[in-house]
């Protein structure tokens, strides 16, 4: 679940995205083959997924600052997921 990106400034980041694919929506893509169906929406100007999936680039390209409050979301989304589906 990892990608190296270079962005518009010419710096580069490794993100493992395994931390936030959690929840209804996310969780989709631990599923390996779906994960690698991501691709450079130019428009949007970010990655985007199938099913409509897509993260803000300033969200990727300061990735540290972010994933822990992403991913605790995430799980909390899974969590109420599971409590309603139960």
């Amino acid at each position: 679940y990892t990608l190296r990106l270079r962005f518009d400034d010419e710096s580069e980041r490794v993100i493992d995205f395994a931390p936030v694919l959690h929840g209804p929506l996310w969780g989709g893509l631990r599923d390996v083959e779906r994960f690698r169906q991501v691709r450079l929406d130019r428009e949007l100007g970010t990655l985007v997924w199938p099913g409509g999936l897509d993260i803000d680039p300033t969200v990727l390209h300061d990735w540290p600052e972010h994933v822990a409050y992403i991913a605790a979301k995430r799980q909390q989304e899974a969590a109420v997921h599971s409590s309603v589906a139960a």
